[in-house]
């Protein structure tokens, strides 16, 4: 740093005020410029963070060979495409991970615009270790089985393959969903079957279950016992079920 003149006469000559005022000068220049760029560098550095971030290599990996399984007549899915699947549409990721979590692809979107998915549904979706939210709903898979391995998701919270046109059984390895909320399986299949509710058992956190128009009437001696045994149970609807005498809605206590 440049020094303050010391030798300066009591009366403040004129050299001395000269050198103490580009002393002054070049000081706020220094600091003042310090700051920009100090600012600049925080500022331009974040905002690369932000944008050179985008989803989960594996995971955009994986939802690519999922749709290469399916049928896309309406080219719902023509947005996914570029490197950041987490804008994909249908797509949700969490924000700081970047971990996809949710799969919203109902025939119906929320904003209206209709699309009818089929074909094969891959097994690629299990390197969605963080999926919790999976709805496929009334879209048309043409008569083939629920994928056994949906049972194997084991983050999901909510489950809706309601309208959906699967075909057979449902695969009783979905009561490993020990973590699910919301479960709607209503009409899900193209032909009618029957099935049992033994699965059911496994899904220790289920709050929501919707089976409507599934043929129970294999399980019409157990089936109140079945539910009764799920601890989180508040809303359970077996409209067309094949049981006799129950209402169409049925609510536990909460």
């Amino acid at each position: 740093m440049w020094p303050l003149n010391s030798t300066a006469s009591p009366s403040g000559g004129p050299n001395s005020m000269a050198n103490n005022n580009v002393f002054i000068q070049l000081l706020f220049l220094i600091i003042t410029s310090s700051g920009f760029l100090f600012h600049d560098t925080i500022k331009v550095g974040s905002c690369q963070g932000d944008h050179q971030r985008g989803c989960v290599d594996t995971e955009k990996v994986a939802l690519l060979k999922f749709k290469q399984g399916l049928t896309d007549t309406s080219d719902r899915l023509s947005s996914w495409v570029g490197e950041d699947c987490c804008k994909w549409r249908g797509v949700v990721c969490n924000n700081r991970s970047r971990h996809v979590i949710k799969l919203t692809l109902r025939y119906l979107d929320a904003d209206g615009t209709e699309g009818e998915l089929g074909g094969k549904i891959s097994p690629a979706l299990l390197e969605l270790k963080y999926l919790n939210y999976l709805d496929l709903s009334m879209n048309n898979f043409g008569g083939t089985p629920i994928p056994k391995f949906i049972g194997s998701l084991e983050k999901l919270r909510y489950l809706n393959l309601s309208g959906a046109s699967f075909g057979g059984p449902i695969p009783p390895q979905l009561g490993n969903l020990s973590s699910l909320h919301y479960l709607d399986l209503k009409e899900y299949f193209d032909e009618s079957n029957q099935n049992d509710l033994h699965w059911i058992s496994g899904l220790t956190s289920l709050r929501h279950l919707n089976l409507g128009g599934v043929d129970l009437s294999q399980a019409a001696a157990y089936w109140l016992q079945a539910v009764s045994k799920l601890p989180s149970l508040s809303e359970l609807h077996l409209p067309a079920c094949a049981l006799a005498d129950l209402p169409p809605l049925f609510h536990f206590p909460i």
